[in-house]
């Protein structure tokens, strides 16, 4: 019995050795932390520039504009597919055989009866995702073990890769077009409701070290659910940088104002009670964007909040009747509400010793 045990922990051992060798960490955190974030990337140089471009040909006629952003767009899945193996260590042919997978991954779906209605779903940035995921992490395994690397190494990892997605993408675009239009629907019937728990979960999960734009990619955001997310993002992102700048000046103004609140994440693990203001600036501005404002936005740019200004810029090229209400009202819950509540919240919590000089202190 001790000698079959022994058998079983060497080979356990064994194999352990050999995927660490491989660089193959089989980690939720590797997957779902790095290369989620990897993914917004990935979203950004494809999708999401490709959308600005196309809006910029639209609104001044250029054709060179329109055609950088169907190029841009069009890159997408491959982008994913890059970007995602590059996350995961992926050997050089494991990281341009992704770009394939990527494609098949975010092409790949089903036809569905959708209000009476045959209509085509792809799985998206999720069902690239998962089937990048697989095809790398087997990828990685033969890798550099034949002496025809090149061959077997690229069929595996693309032959992999799109059985995949051809398994596993209808469902994922089944699920994922359901949670969206739930979500998306809910928000049109409940606008004050939703515009809270969309703009806190959201905003939140900007600031952890997950990616809320592939979240809102993945899930297809739009229409007020959307302009919910960019009010939690940018009330997160502008709350944070004015919440403390008392600690970090303009540095940490821009840093975080107009690059990530994340950077926070430090001190919010050491005293979680510094992230409420941000949350109830968020509860605040949610409803506001999606009652009062009716602000709406779409996918990545949703997530992005006033990272590099994406979030205000995909509110304001959306393609919806816009009056002086809607600009003010993006002007007002993307920048200047986040803003003074920031203020007004801190000297509240700082003069109730919530809030102590340092707590927010960020090192750049």
């Amino acid at each position: 019995m001790k000698n079959k045990t022994k058998e079983k922990n060497r080979k356990k051992n064994k194999v352990a050795a050999f995927l660490e060798r491989k660089n193959v960490t089989l980690s939720p955190r590797v997957y779902f932390v790095d290369a989620m974030g990897s993914m917004a990337m990935g979203l950004f140089t494809s999708l999401l520039i490709g959308t600005i471009f196309n809006t910029l040909g639209k609104y001044t006629d250029v054709s060179i504009f329109s055609d950088i952003g169907k190029f841009a767009s069009d890159a997408a899945g491959a982008a994913l597919g890059v970007a995602i193996a590059y996350t995961l260590k992926a050997p050089l042919l494991v990281m341009l055989s992704s770009a394939a997978v990527g494609i098949a991954g975010y092409g790949i779906g089903g036809t569905f009866v959708i209000d009476g209605a045959e209509k085509v779903i792809t799985a998206g940035p999720a069902g690239a995702f998962f089937a990048v995921i697989i095809a790398v992490e087997l990828g990685k395994i033969v890798s550099k073990e034949t002496k025809i690397d090149i061959l077997v190494t690229t069929t595996v990892t693309i032959g992999v890769g799109v059985a995949a997605a051809k398994l596993l993408c209808p469902y994922i675009a089944y699920a994922m077009y359901y949670i969206g239009y739930f979500i998306n629907y809910s928000t049109t019937l409940y606008p004050v409701l939703y515009g809270i728990i969309i703009s806190v979960l959201v905003g939140v999960a900007l600031t952890l070290p997950i990616s809320s734009a592939a979240i809102c990619a993945a899930i297809g955001i739009s229409g007020l659910a959307g302009g919910a997310a960019v009010a939690g993002c940018c009330a997160h992102m502008v709350g944070f940088a004015f919440l403390s700048y008392r600690e970090n000046k303009v540095g940490g103004l821009v840093a975080q104002g107009i690059g990530t609140s994340m950077l926070q994440m430090g001190n919010l693990t050491k005293k979680p009670v510094l992230w409420l203001p941000a949350v109830i600036i968020s509860a605040i501005t949610g409803p506001l964007a999606t009652s009062v404002f009716k602000l709406q936005c779409t996918g990545v740019s949703a997530g992005m909040g006033t990272c590099g200004l994406v979030g205000p810029i995909g509110v304001l090229t959306e393609d919806v009747s816009k009056g002086t209400l809607y600009y003010v009202g993006a002007a007002l819950v993307c920048f200047v509400i986040p803003a003074v509540l920031a203020v007004i919240l801190g000297w509240i919590f700082r003069k109730a010793k919530i809030i102590k000089d340092g707590d927010l202190k960020l090192e750049l």
